[in-house]
């Protein structure tokens, strides 16, 4: 029948948006882990040392995970479900949407800042990015995630987790709810990137800065806000990283 779309006979079934906002959350991460792996296995099949050269092989990560996996994912499950580009809203930035752009970025350093504070207060320690191990082996690496994080990390993971994750549980829930609820799945799928100790903290503070992205996408109704915010605070923070792996600074990323 014309029209139908490929997925639910009824889209804003509560369970069923939850369901499906899971697996989009958790396969585009499985998605984008193994289509980094295969490039990684053909590269070094065919002699290009990527696993010694720490830049190199974040690089491609960033590029295929982020941004070709993510990307793909994405736009495959809505054209899956019929539900076409035009779900997702983005367009040219206006000025109010530079000034939303701006007091995002504010506010989630506002955030981090306040949140590192009381932690520190309370003696509690946050785990570390594997962004960190990559670092100390060329710091390097800092400086080339700078363009990549507004190129691809903040383009890619807002299109999925805002564009299409919270979109879908908008259907079901309403808008606050739908933050919330992809807020708490783009915390827990970074588990896989932490190291250490602390990992409980390091999420509950993405859990509780995500909102911002998410509130950001719902009030501007473009895509492209959230994702230059994303941009800007992870830029942000590996130019601090590499300050402070070169001596610049006495600290490093969170």
């Amino acid at each position: 029948m014309d029209g139908v779309r490929h997925e639910e006979s009824s889209p804003a079934s509560p369970g069923r948006a939850l369901a499906v906002a899971t697996g989009l959350g958790v396969g585009g991460y499985v998605f984008a882990s193994l289509l980094v792996a295969v490039a990684v296995f053909v590269l070094v099949a065919v002699g290009v040392p990527i696993l010694d050269e720490p830049t190199l092989l974040l690089g491609i990560s960033t590029v295929l995970g982020q941004g070709v996996a993510f990307g793909a994912f994405a736009f495959a499950y809505l054209s899956y479900t019929d539900r076409g580009l035009d779900y997702v809203k983005a367009r040219v930035p206006t000025l109010r949407d530079v000034g939303w752009t701006v007091g995002g970025t504010i506010a989630l350093f506002g955030g981090l800042v306040t949140l590192s504070l009381l932690f520190m207060a309370l003696g509690i320690e946050s785990a570390s990015n594997t962004v960190e191990q990559f670092g100390e082996q060329d710091p390097t690496v800092f400086l080339l995630l700078i363009p990549l994080s507004f190129l691809f990390i903040g383009p890619g993971e807002e299109l999925l987790y805002r564009g299409v994750v919270q979109g879908r549980l908008r259907e079901a829930f309403g808008p606050w709810v739908a933050i919330i609820a992809a807020s708490f799945l783009f915390a827990v799928i970074h588990v896989f990137s932490l190291t250490g100790g602390g990992k409980i903290v390091y999420l509950a503070i993405l859990f509780v800065l995500s909102p911002v992205l998410g509130a950001a996408y719902e009030w501007t109704d473009n895509l492209v806000v959230p994702s230059l915010i994303h941009g800007a605070f992870n830029a942000v923070q590996f130019y601090v990283a590499y300050l402070g792996a070169t001596g610049g600074v006495q600290t490093g990323m969170l």
